[in-house]
């Protein structure tokens, strides 16, 4: 079996590289734009394969790891391709590829979005482990026809993954809170201290809390910037409420009511009790 990848970044090359260690008699190929990202992809072992977007159109899975916007793009060249070809796309957000997904590819394209990542990219972050127990939400799989239900699910399996099947709307909204949230905080951590701090204080004080919380706005802007646009409804009412959830905070502390803070931070502490 071929199996062509787009993408050959850290989510597209780990796809590849752990997918050689998954799977016997598989030929992994790849195209990307980016000419350096496919000699390094080809160097370090990510692909069996460097080929033409045209030739890797004739792979029994395409597999899709670039930006949302690029996967719904390109989606739009796979209409010719074999009604047994596979399609998975690996984008954050689903409802928008969901919806712009030509006719002809609807039962042929697997929506997955493996919430799984670190905040380095491109080929040379990629590692073979990135996928091994993390979960991968599967939108709207029963549209999908049998064949590629199961291949898809064949492959997510060998990549020891925990698959979470969810409507794309519904996933969208969740990712808003629980992923891009989370990376919008980050940045904005980031360039709060970077206004406020001189860089000899912040080598000199910064510590564990500050480094974990920062780490994730070290993420591709490209990617992210992209990804907030998809979600950017979703995104925009979970700033809000979070919004309402730091006010509250600066009011306790402001009025000096540190029972009342104390009793709001314990209620937080709660979350982990759920992870």
């Amino acid at each position: 079996m071929v199996i062509g990848i787009v993408g050959l970044g850290l989510m597209g090359g780990s796809f590849g590289l752990a997918l050689k260690g998954a799977l016997s008699e598989i030929k992994v190929v790849g195209f990307d734009h980016n000419e350096h990202h496919c000699e390094e992809a080809l160097s370090l072992g990510l692909v069996d394969e460097i080929v033409s977007f045209d030739l890797l159109k004739k792979s029994d899975v395409i597999v899709l790891a670039i930006p949302v916007e690029a996967i719904i793009q390109t989606l739009q060249t796979l209409t010719d391709i074999d009604s047994r070809t596979t399609i998975i796309d690996l984008g954050s957000t689903k409802a928008d590829i969901v919806e712009k997904t030509p006719l002809v590819l609807q039962e042929s394209l697997v929506a997955a979005h493996p919430m799984a990542g670190i905040e380095k990219f491109g080929p040379s972050a990629a590692f073979d482990e990135l996928y091994v127990d993390k979960v991968v939400v599967l939108c709207d799989l029963e549209r999908n026809a049998t064949l590629h239900q199961k291949r898809a699910l064949d492959i997510f399996n060998a990549l020891k993954m925990q698959i979470v099947r969810m409507n794309a709307k519904e996933h969208d909204l969740h990712a808003a809170y629980i992923s891009h949230l989370p990376h919008a905080i980050s940045y904005a951590l980031a360039n709060s201290v970077l206004k406020q701090e001189d860089p000899k204080s912040i080598l000199a004080l910064a510590a564990g809390g500050f480094r974990d919380m920062s780490r994730i706005a070290k993420s591709s802007p490209n990617m992210w910037s992209d990804i907030f646009k998809q979600n950017q409804e979703n995104l925009l009412d979970s700033i809000t409420s979070f919004e309402v959830e730091l006010s509250y905070a600066k009011k306790l502390i402001k009025e000096g009511d540190f029972e009342a803070l104390k009793v709001w931070m314990q209620s937080a502490t709660t979350l982990h009790k759920i992870l």
